[in-house]
């Protein structure tokens, strides 16, 4: 690939399920990029499933950024999804400004929660810690709810009106990140289905409309971060990824729906060539 890049990805890593750092891999290794890791915990499986183990590698992760930096490693993206702690926060926060450089792309899911509620385990102190890491990202793409929770506004609020979406990107902006970007958004006007987002490059708010199709996989989030992710990377501006990235996840899902068992996630390798398309 002609523009690859050396792509870190900061997330938990499942040991059973395509969801966080599992289900970004593939999809990144597949456009051409060189992939790292980083992860924020160890999981058993999806949450989804009643009973999961979890370790926590803070300790692993701050010894491993010492040794890299002795090294001298150096990353042209980073994208960050699940953190388990203010300590991961910290440490992170101190390690993405130490990679700095032109052209640096930090793209931040600030994992907390779905359907108007925060995740099992996810406390007030978690959306503290992500609204200060936010920050760090050159855009965070949250869902509606996760928005809503950083904002402290329409918090469990399930559709928006356009002043409102409007509203909610501009606290997602005063935390720090440069571009912003909201998935699984609603409109109240037309109950249209839309991500929304505000491009810092050229200073506009945009709208994406997607199809919803009822079928609920763990890990769609995070494939979508992928996506844009390289697209983004490829060179598309922003509302151009999100377009690609939002027609690319429609797709995996359409195709997917069927399946029996859902909290696995999507079957991604199964479906890699779809998503160079």
């Amino acid at each position: 690939m002609e523009h690859s890049k050396n792509i870190l990805i900061i997330s938990d890593m499942p040991g059973y399920g395509k969801m966080g750092m599992a289900g970004m891999l593939p999809i990144l290794s597949n456009m051409g990029h060189s992939i790292y890791n980083l992860p924020t915990a160890l999981v058993s499986n999806n949450f989804d499933y009643g009973k999961f183990s979890v370790l926590d590698t803070t300790q692993y992760m701050r010894e491993t950024i010492q040794v890299w930096q002795t090294l001298g490693f150096q990353f042209d993206c980073i994208t960050t999804g699940f953190l388990a702690s203010a300590d991961q926060v910290d440490l992170l926060r101190d390690f993405i400004d130490s990679q700095r450089k032109e052209d640096f792309l930090v793209i931040t899911d600030p994992i907390m929660g779905d359907g108007g509620k925060l995740y099992n385990g996810s406390t007030r102190e978690t959306v503290e810690n992500m609204s200060r890491f936010a920050g760090v990202a050159d855009v965070v793409v949250p869902n509606l709810t996760e928005a809503e929770f950083l904002t402290g506004v329409y918090e469990g609020q399930e559709t928006l009106t356009a002043g409102e979406a409007r509203q909610v990107l501009d606290g997602l902006l005063s935390l720090g990140p440069k571009s912003a970007v909201i998935t699984s958004g609603r409109e109240t006007e037309t109950g249209r289905h839309v991500v929304w987002g505000f491009d810092a490059k050229t200073g506009e708010y945009f709208t994406v409309p997607y199809r919803f199709i009822k079928a609920h996989f763990p890990g769609t989030g995070d494939i979508f971060t992928s996506l844009l992710t390289g697209k983004l990377l490829e060179g598309r501006t922003l509302p151009q990824a999100v377009k690609k990235a939002v027609d690319l996840l429609e797709r995996l899902i359409f195709m997917e729906q069927d399946v029996a068992e859902r909290n696995n996630g999507i079957r991604i390798e199964k479906y890699l060539s779809v998503l160079t398309e």
